[in-house]
């Protein structure tokens, strides 16, 4: 069994990383510590760049095929490790989930026709349907006192009328790294179900459960949720490739797939280009020792930034993730307003991080910090942290 290497510093600048070489024009200073993005600094795991290698060393690369055991492959993840048996007639390729939720937009809603999200929540929810000038509905997760968040169903009553069209889920929610249980996904299927509205699952996260924790796709829970769900999956975030654009859909009702895939098949947004489904194959097919050596690594980081700002940052707690690689930063007992608090991070303590205003009204006062990195790397941010904290509030 190989052991991996996530310790391993590897310099990102020059590459045309958006963490690394976007710093400049996003926050003003190229020189910050970059943890915002969420993709991890970690090498992508061998296996995937042999198999990408061993095809870019034949010297043509024209038209492809997909391969034959592209969406077995994918099936067979999904059953292994989530428990849902998927038909090959529900796959299909996009070319991004951001993408696909304005596919899906433009597909099924009318220009009247509204959106709900549940902030906060990652905010490509909220700029695409408005880009698409369609109207946002805002049902906004209730925080409970230990920090953690549930979902709102007498907000969602209220705020909900006949124009809401399309639900956009974040599962596991992002930023604050949510498992939804069971009986939350069922009654909110049951929702939306009656009242005609489609539930698109964003599922990025889902292959990166932590603490032993499992997933549960959304439409897998109930018949109504199978009829009522587009769901969005890829290899990208577990297995560090998003560069690589390797998402796939899976819609259960053939109403919604009729539609969907009739949009995506007119406009040959289908069609995955060659080296996405080398590199899925190769990730579900040889990845699972390194997800979980990972995962592993991850969780240690996590531990490392709940402890450290339980013992020596009392005034920021970070809550525990129940999946993914960033921690939501609850920065409020520092006493700044909003402004004030970004100030504190970029330019007094020289960390970028994703400003937790940008996932709606509700997060301001949070940051959120990607940990999918080295150890050495979390250990000098939260030092950098301190230490601006220290010598600018108290």
């Amino acid at each position: 069994m190989a052991n991996y290497d996530f310790d391993r510093m590897i310099d990102r600048r020059g590459s045309g990383a958006l963490k690394t070489d976007a710093l400049k024009e996003r926050y003003g200073n190229a020189d910050l510590l970059p943890m915002w993005v969420a993709d991890m600094d970690f090498a992508t795991p061998p296996f995937i760049i042999d198999a990408l290698r061993k095809r870019i060393e034949h010297p043509i690369f024209g038209y492809t095929i997909e391969p034959e055991d592209y969406w077995p492959t994918v099936q067979e993840w999904i059953l292994s490790h989530h428990g849902w048996k998927t038909e090959r007639e529900w796959l299909r390729y996009i070319p991004g989930i951001v993408k696909g939720i304005g596919m899906v937009i433009n597909a099924f809603l009318k220009p009247d026709e509204k959106v709900i999200i549940q902030p906060p929540v990652y905010h490509p929810f909220r700029l695409v349907p408005e880009g698409n000038h369609r109207e946002v509905v805002f049902n906004p997760l209730t925080e409970n006192p230990d920090g953690s968040y549930s979902m709102d169903f007498e907000n969602l009553e209220a705020v909900c009328d006949e124009k809401c069209r399309l639900l956009i889920l974040s599962n596991p929610h992002n930023p604050a790294g949510i498992l939804w249980d069971a009986q939350t996904l069922r009654r909110l299927a049951s929702f939306c179900h009656s009242r005609g509205i489609i539930v698109i699952s964003d599922e990025i996260h889902c292959d990166m459960a932590l603490w032993g924790l499992r997933h549960i796709p959304f439409a897998s829970v109930s018949p109504e949720a199978a009829a009522c769900s587009i769901t969005f999956q890829a290899p990208s975030k577990t297995f560090n490739i998003a560069g690589i654009v390797s998402s796939y859909s899976i819609v259960p009702n053939p109403e919604l797939r009729k539609v969907f895939y009739s949009y995506l098949k007119a406009n040959e947004f289908d069609e995955a280009p060659i080296f996405a489904p080398i590199a899925t194959i190769a990730a579900f097919r040889e990845g699972e020792e390194w997800r979980r050596q990972m995962l592993s690594y991850v969780e240690g980081n996590i531990e490392y930034v709940i402890s450290y700002c339980k013992d020596k940052i009392p005034a920021i707690k970070a809550l525990r993730p129940q999946a993914s690689f960033l921690v939501w930063l609850d920065c409020r007992g520092l006493g700044l307003s909003h402004s004030e608090l970004v100030d504190l991070f970029v330019q007094k303590a020289g960390l970028a991080l994703n400003d937790g205003a940008m996932f709606g009204h509700a997060g301001s006062g949070f940051m959120r910090l990607n940990v999918g990195c080295p150890r050495s790397t979390v250990v000098t941010a939260m030092e950098r942290l301190r230490a601006a904290i220290e010598e600018n509030i108290f």
